[in-house]
């Protein structure tokens, strides 16, 4: 460990680059990959783990000067544990391919593990940024999770739907005060179109939930979510767009659990796929 931490100094003083890794998934991402890669400049190391893209996706990253890796697609958690798990680094910090690291945010994590900081894990604000959008909406309160981490303190779960990491035992996360600003949608119709194919792929990869649990939540999903978004996450500061992205997030949820009703039916009461008669 001590050894480590004298070649992470040493690394920072001729290079000016940080001792991260920073590591991300792509499929199809030309059109914003390249400002998430501009962003990265000051890490050593950069690894990419794509799907399957058929763009210039693999290219663009190739030409920054990342490590591309081909790997099927097996779900969110995994492939993120697949990427993190080829790190040079142990300090290693997760951004999706929507994302760019702020100023701020790239000078505090290079001053933190210059600063020999012990292994730990942290918490960044992931704040979205509506399409057409160059910054957050004022009062932004999206996302705060841990994506800044030493490998000895965190690691991604391997798990289809959900892109959390799992904390080791007494592990109390800190947290950043820079930001990563998220650009998840190029256009309105992109987002119907991206969360269309994110709920169908839900619907497929989550477990079978009870029907009654499912009805129940149906009439309340989209007023509460929207409430949620509007209100709770503050979209209500983003003016027409900032309507538009809580009525559409909230209409997804509704289309969601319309989905998971869909499926459970396909499947049959036994869940084998028969349909039953009647």
């Amino acid at each position: 460990m001590v050894a480590r931490r004298r070649l992470a100094r040493a690394l920072l003083r001729m290079t000016g680059k940080a001792p991260v890794s920073a590591f991300l998934i792509t499929r199809d991402e030309e059109a914003r990959l390249p400002a998430t890669l501009a962003a990265l400049g000051w890490v050593d190391e950069i690894v990419v783990v794509d799907s399957g893209s058929t763009d210039q996706t693999c290219a663009l990253a190739t030409a920054a000067g990342a490590r591309v890796e081909h790997r099927a697609w097996t779900g969110y958690g995994a492939q993120k544990a697949h990427a993190e798990g080829l790190c040079r680094h142990d300090w290693v910090l997760n951004v999706d391919a929507d994302e760019v690291v702020t100023g701020p945010l790239a000078a505090e994590i290079t001053a933190l593990v210059a600063g020999r900081a012990a292994p730990g894990a942290y918490r960044i604000r992931i704040l979205n940024v509506y399409p057409g959008d160059r910054a957050p909406r004022p009062f932004a309160n999206d996302y705060d999770v841990v994506r800044f981490y030493h490998r000895s303190a965190a690691r991604y779960r391997d798990h289809p739907l959900f892109d959390r990491v799992a904390l080791s035992d007494g592990e109390q996360p800190g947290r950043l005060s820079g930001v990563i600003h998220h650009f998840p949608y190029l256009s309105f119709g992109h987002f119907i179109a991206k969360e269309n194919r994110y709920t169908d792929f839900v619907a497929q990869a989550a477990p079978a939930r009870a029907r009654l649990w499912l009805l129940l939540r149906l009439p309340l999903e989209m007023p509460v979510s929207f409430l949620k978004f509007y209100v709770w996450r503050r979209h209500v500061f983003g003016g027409w767009k900032g309507f538009v992205f809580a009525l559409g997030a909230s209409f997804m949820r509704l289309m969601r659990l319309v989905k998971l009703l869909e499926q459970r039916e396909m499947r049959g009461p036994q869940g084998d796929g028969s349909r039953g008669k009647g």
